[in-house]
C-alpha cells in the first residue's frame, strides 16, 4: 500500500483546525498532478483552493461537500491504477473511522519562532524542507504572516518558506521607529541574517512589495528574485482614504466597509476576519505604528522605482484587475505583470493559483 498517498485538509495559517471542502474539482478516476487544483475549501478565515502536491489517479473522494474535517484528516485518496478497489477501501474505511473517532494529530503546519532583528523581536512561520533557495514572504499595512496561509503550503514543497511579520504588525515588536520604508526594508534583510539566508526569494505584497523592492535595491546580492503582489511605490495612485479609515476604525461597523475595498467579492469578509484585526489594532503600540506608517504611506512621496532598477533579478508582478487600493493604472511601464481579472487586492489570497504559478516562474532564476 506504499504507492496510495492520502490528500489530506491542510493547514493554512496558524490558527487553522478544521475545513469544509465546498467544492470537488476532481472525481474518481481523474489524473492530477503537482499544482492542479482539488477542491474548493472553506476555513472560519476565508475560502480557498487546495492545490496539489500528490500525482497519480483520483480514487476515492473520502468526505462530502461541507462536512467539517480537522487538519491533517484524510478527504481523497490517489493510487496507480493496479492498486486494487479492495486496497483502497480499506484505507477509506480507516479514514472514516478516524474522522468518527476524532482527535487527529497534524504537525505538518507552519512552525512558530521569533527572532531578533535590531533589537526588536520579529515573529515568523516557517513551513517546508529541501535544497531549493527559501523564500520569504513580506505582507502589506495591517496584514500578518497569515496572510500567505492559501500560498505557502504547496511552494514549501522543495524548499523552506518563512513567513514573517513587520514592526507593527501580529506578534512582533510594535515599534516602528520613524515610520519609513526603508526601516522595514532594513528589518527583512536582518532577518536573512538573523536566519543565516545568504539569499532568499521575496514574495511581497502592497506595502511589503515597496519593502522588498527598497531591500533588494539595497543588497540585490542577497535577493534570488522578486514577486510583488499590487506593489506600493510603483506607481502614484494608491487609495488614502482606505489606509487612513483602517487606522482609525475602532469598532466592526467602522472597520467591515474599509476590508471589504480589499476583495473584488466583499463577501470574502467574514466576521471573524473582521474581530482578528480589531483584536490586533487594540494590542498596545499597533495604533501608533499604524499611524506612523499611514503618514508615510499616504504622503505622496513613496515610489521605489529607482531601486528597482538596480536590481537585475528576476521581477514578476501580479495584479488584481478590480484592485480598489492600489491600482492597476500603476503597473504602465513594468514588463513582466501578471493581470488577473475580477480579483482585488488580496490576490494571493482570492487567486492563490494564479499567485503561486507567477511566483514558481519567479523562482526559476
Amino acid at each position: 500500500m506504499s504507492d496510495i498517498q492520502r490528500v489530506t485538509m491542510p493547514k493554512w495559517g496558524l490558527s487553522m483546525e478544521s475545513g469544509k471542502v465546498t467544492e470537488w474539482l476532481v472525481k474518481p478516476g481523474d489524473t492530477i498532478a503537482e499544482g492542479d487544483p482539488i477542491c474548493e475549501i472553506d476555513t472560519d478565515k476565508i475560502a480557498g483552493e487546495l492545490e496539489s502536491t500528490w500525482e497519480g489517479t483520483v480514487r476515492a473522494l473520502v468526505v462530502e461537500v461541507n462536512e467539517d474535517v480537522p487538519v491533517g484528516g484524510t478527504i481523497a485518496v490517489v493510487a496507480p491504477t493496479e492498486v486494487s478497489d479492495d486496497e483502497i477501501n480499506a484505507v477509506v474505511a480507516e479514514a472514516r473511522e478516524q474522522l468518527a473517532a476524532g482527535g487527529i494529530e497534524d504537525d505538518s503546519g507552519p512552525k512558530l519562532a521569533t527572532v531578533t532583528v535590531h533589537d526588536r523581536q520579529i515573529s515568523y512561520a516557517s513551513l517546508g524542507e529541501g535544497d531549493g533557495t527559501p523564500i520569504v514572504f513580506v505582507h502589506g499595512y495591517g496584514g500578518d504572516k497569515n496572510s500567505w496561509l492559501f500560498v505557502q503550503e504547496p511552494l514549501s514543497a522543495d524548499r523552506v518558506t518563512y513567513a514573517l511579520d513587520l514592526p507593527g504588525h501580529g506578534a512582533s515588536s510594535k515599534d516602528v521607529g520613524d515610520g519609513s520604508l526603508e526601516g522595514l526594508a532594513k528589518s527583512v534583510l536582518g532577518f536573512l541574517d538573523e536566519l543565516g539566508l545568504d539569499k532568499a526569494h521575496l514574495v511581497a505584497h502592497s506595502m511589503g512589495g515597496a519593502v522588498a523592492v527598497i531591500a533588494a535595491g539595497h543588497a540585490p546580492d542577497r535577493v534570488a528574485s522578486l514577486t510583488l503582489i499590487s506593489p506600493a511605490g510603483l506607481g502614484p495612485e494608491i487609495n488614502t482614504s482606505y489606509i487612513e479609515g483602517f487606522a482609525s476604525a475602532e469598532t466592526r461597523r467602522e472597520l467591515k466597509p474599509h476590508l471589504q475595498q480589499l476583495f473584488a467579492d466583499a463577501g470574502l469578509v467574514n466576521r471573524q476576519l473582521i474581530d482578528d484585526l480589531l483584536k490586533y489594532k487594540r494590542l498596545d503600540g499597533v495604533d501608533e505604528a499604524l499611524s506612523k506608517l499611514s503618514t508615510t504611506l499616504t504622503s505622496g512621496n513613496v515610489s521605489v522605482a529607482d531601486e528597482l532598477t538596480r536590481f537585475s533579478g528576476q521581477v514578476v508582478v501580479v495584479w488584481g484587475a478590480a484592485d480598489k487600493i492600489v491600482p492597476i493604472s500603476n503597473a504602465a511601464g513594468l514588463s513582466d505583470v501578471r493581470q488577473i481579472e475580477e480579483v482585488g487586492h488580496m490576490a494571493h489570497m482570492e487567486s492563490p493559483t494564479s499567485v503561486v504559478s507567477a511566483i514558481r516562474d519567479a523562482l526559476t532564476v
